[in-house]
């Protein structure tokens, strides 16, 4: 597994990693921040952080500043592409399918089910890939902006046990319901909506087995508020399902890594506290 980039951060290691995925069968890239305590031989709990529409590895390491409270608590933060790339990998002209828009699930429908497993490659292989070759426990938690909001929420809800915290900037809360995700749903999952159910985060919290407390913050100022977050609808489903939920409207904050890099550090912070407890899931 070459290691392509390495810059030194607030005492700890910003590097960039690739390898040959047995989930995508392709080439994938991956940023893994190490902490000052990391790099001091200290086996460290993982935040797993997944972009957005467009985003590759590059896009949270470099805007969102997450690095120096990642330093802070001993966290190792690592952040994936957002799908597979390369030759012969399906694609679409558009920006908001096909590579860079791998929406955290294994598609199911052609030509889409040859390479975007991106569920088993986020739950399953990464974690599994970092604590062999990082100084890193089995303490994992979860969030994501945007698409990723979608792919933290939807995943820790799949996935009960496998995340301590998860929490989410303006995230699709409600992918069945909206245009981004009805688009990728249809191409990647085909046109069963039961399936999709399976991967929505409102449809989820009505069935979850456990009780993950989530957090969400979303600008009031969110051009894309309106017709594709909708954080109503998740406010209403985890009152419906007595699902903890902290909501925090943001004045005047937009969809930019200028709004998450605000309130970066709250968001580690919370998953820090949820890492270092010794019963999963409290805070």
């Amino acid at each position: 597994m070459p290691r392509i980039e390495q810059h030194a951060s607030f005492g700890g290691s910003q590097e960039v990693w690739k390898h040959a995925s047995r989930s995508t069968g392709t080439e994938m890239r991956l940023g893994v921040y190490l902490p000052p305590a990391a790099l001091a031989g200290e086996r460290c709990p993982v935040l797993y952080w997944l972009s957005g529409l467009t985003c590759n590895e590059q896009n949270f390491i470099t805007k969102a500043g997450a690095q120096q409270h990642a330093a802070q608590h001993g966290l190792i933060l690592v952040a994936p592409d957002t799908s597979p790339r390369g030759e012969g990998v399906a694609d679409d002209p558009a920006y908001d399918l096909g590579q860079g828009a791998g929406f955290y699930l294994n598609a199911t429908q052609a030509p889409w089910a040859a390479h975007y497993r991106m569920e088993d490659y986020v739950v399953d292989e990464l974690p599994a890939l970092i604590e062999q070759h990082f100084p890193a426990t089995d303490r994992r938690s979860i969030f994501g902006h945007s698409m990723g909001g979608h792919g933290a929420l939807s995943l820790a809800l799949r996935h009960p046990g496998r995340y301590r915290s998860v929490s989410a900037f303006a995230p699709i809360v409600a992918p069945s319901q909206v245009p981004w995700g009805q688009k990728a749903f249809t191409a990647y999952l085909g046109d069963d909506r039961s399936a999709w159910a399976a991967h929505d985060t409102v449809a989820l919290i009505a069935h979850a087995q456990e009780r993950l407390p989530l957090l969400v913050d979303q600008g009031d100022a969110d051009d894309f508020l309106a017709k594709e977050l909708r954080p109503e609808l998740l406010e209403a489903a985890c009152a419906q399902a007595s699902h903890p939920l902290t909501l925090r409207r943001q004045p005047g904050y937009d969809h930019s890594y200028y709004f998450m890099a605000s309130f970066m550090g709250e968001h580690v912070a919370h998953h820090a506290a949820a890492l270092q407890n010794s019963t999963p899931g409290k805070s």
